[in-house]
């Protein structure tokens, strides 16, 4: 083992080796020789010793090998297809491949991909970004060369909007080693699409469908992947396109597609759930969450990512963390057992067909479709702030520019949290409940009470409503309304959220029938009214500190004191971004 860490760990072990020996080719190995250790010792009397440190070093190299924890690597889809086509460009293959359609994208690659051929020369010079990329593929490769397959697994495609999309990156893993082309290629990494937009989300079961009927990736599959196919779908950028509801209901839609078509092609579905901390983003009570997933779509298996403030409300107490993922695997195992539709989904759907489209017209109206409404949420809101703060893995945009199309999810979703809107979460449900009452009258609020009773994806997401419904504070929201200086903008804005808002509290409490927000979760009701003081000076401080680092006064002090209270408030109000 000695040798092993000197080759992986690139320094010698502090105890020399009792032997010379090869160091292990895999953590297989690794077990299979602790694992002799350990029958020995029971069959010749060292039972007490072989429970000991043994057992759990076998433990520990079965759950984590060499490597400790995996890495996934993830790129937006428009950053493969420029590397792709200037790898083809300067080898004279194609001048033309960005401009080309999908049919003839698809053919080009298919045909590369089928011979062993590199694209990229070390003669020649690239760009920085093709460089950057090649050298990633590359040390892939070295990491699973090193470490085991097992170490990279997956490669994630942000923005899939294509099969050519995924195409292109198994092209980038051929030009590293990682795919090898032959009468049966295969693939030493996952590739995992991530559908994110509510137009992608509607298409994702065509493009997969597409994909998988592509020569040769039926084949690496069934073999390299082993009859797993996995899927991301994005909550964030989902939710900032279409709003909350629409968003739930797409992805609730698409993971049905997906499951439907993975059944037919006799493969295996993993989803991979890209939620947030905030209910905007997906958050919210991972059990309820997992329980609420289309029959079928939970195999016993899931993926789910945690953002970092949640990983340390969870995680960083053993006991707390143990709770927390013994709490994730009964969900899974229940959502599994329980495979079935609830009674009357059929209906259900139906009308949450027609509730969706009504929120996504009011979301789409207030966001994208008033004029100046993103002077209002950049003066309203920190989000200029936090664009500054180094509080972040990653810039505000995607690109140097104000547009909220442009904005990632995240700065949007945490900003609206700042200001106590929390608008992400709950905005446009209240007028989609009116119109469909209007619209169909007395029976249809009936249908939503059968829906929150019978159906468990209804019920978790008027749960959600309801805890974000109780966070939200129009009073101190108004606060921060004052930092826009137009006041027409201000009142026309914030009278159509301070309406939204009073109609959503409204339809939530008609359909659970309760009197007050969040009336059968007292101990949460009781935590919330509990952090309030607290949160709420905080709120009042960061608006005046806005107003004097916006007037000019940006000292250092006025800077560490926007971001303490930036800090401070997503603390109290936890899922928050």
């Amino acid at each position: 083992m000695s040798v092993t860490q000197a080759r992986l760990g690139g320094r010698q072990p502090l105890r020399h080796p009792a032997a010379r020996a090869d160091a292990y080719s895999s953590a297989e190995e690794f077990v299979t020789d602790l694992e002799v250790i350990s029958s020995s010792l029971v069959s010749n009397g060292g039972a007490e010793l072989a429970r000991g440190r043994l057992r759990a070093l076998i433990h520990a190299a079965r759950a984590l090998r060499f490597h400790l924890a995996p890495i996934d690597l993830r790129q937006n889809s428009d950053v493969h297809e420029r590397v792709v086509a200037e790898l083809l460009r300067r080898v004279g293959e194609d001048d033309d491949y960005l401009a080309s359609p999908e049919e003839v994208r698809e053919s080009r690659l298919l045909r590369e991909l089928a011979t062993p051929r590199p694209l990229a020369s070390p003669f020649l010079h690239y760009s920085e970004e093709t460089e950057s990329e090649l050298a990633i593929a590359r040390a892939a490769q070295e990491i699973q060369a090193s470490h085991g397959p097992q170490a990279l697994p997956h490669y994630i495609i942000s923005k899939t909007s294509s099969a050519s999309d995924l195409l292109e990156v198994m092209l980038l893993m051929r030009e590293a080693g990682i795919m090898r082309p032959a009468d049966e290629p295969t693939l030493g990494v996952r590739v995992v699409p991530l559908f994110e937009t509510i137009e992608d989300l509607r298409g994702c079961e065509s493009v997969m469908s597409r994909f998988l009927s592509l020569p040769g990736i039926m084949a690496i599959a069934r073999g390299s992947w082993g009859g797993v196919i996995e899927v991301m779908l994005g909550y964030s950028d989902s939710n900032k396109d279409g709003g909350f509801l629409t968003s739930s209901w797409e992805l609730y839609q698409a993971e049905i597609r997906l499951t439907d078509l993975c059944r037919r092609s006799g493969l295996t579905l993993r989803l991979f759930h890209g939620r947030g901390g905030s209910v905007g983003r997906g958050g919210g009570p991972t059990y309820q969450a997992i329980l609420a997933q289309p029959a079928g779509s939970v195999s016993g298996q899931i993926r789910i990512t945690e953002q970092g403030e949640v990983i340390a409300s969870k995680y960083s107490d053993r006991e707390v963390g143990r709770r927390n993922l013994e709490t994730m695997v009964a969900a899974t195992l229940e959502a599994t057992l329980l495979n079935a539709d609830a009674e009357g989904e059929a209906q259900f759907r139906l009308t949450m067909d027609t509730l969706s489209r009504y929120a996504y017209d009011a979301y789409r109206s207030l966001v994208y479709g008033t004029p100046r409404f993103n002077e209002y949420f950049r003066a309203a809101t920190p989000i200029s702030e936090l664009a500054e703060l180094n509080i972040g893995s990653r810039p505000a945009s995607r690109k140097a520019s104000n547009l909220i199309e442009d904005l990632r999810a995240i700065p949007w979703v945490f900003s609206w949290a700042q200001s106590r809107v929390l608008l992400p979460g709950w905005y446009g449900f209240g007028s989609a409940v009116a119109v469909l009452l209007e619209s169909q009258g007395k029976g249809a609020l009936a249908e939503l009470c059968r829906m929150y009773r019978g159906w468990p994806f209804f019920r978790t997401l008027i749960e959600n409503l309801e805890m974000v419904l109780a966070k939200t504070d129009l009073g101190i929201a108004s606060r921060y309304a004052e930092l826009v200086g137009d006041r027409e903008l201000r009142e026309a804005i914030f009278g159509r959220i301070s309406a939204e808002r009073q109609a959503t509290e409204q339809a939530v409490l008609s359909i659970t029938g309760l009197p007050e927000l969040l009336g059968s979760y007292a101990p949460l009701a009781r935590s919330i009214r509990n952090r309030t003081p607290y949160i709420d000076p905080l709120n009042h401080l960061q608006v005046e500190l806005l107003k004097r680092y916006r007037s000019g006064r940006s000292s250092e002090r006025v800077l560490r004191g926007i971001h303490l209270t930036i800090n401070g408030i997503a603390a109290g109000l936890r899922n928050s971004g």
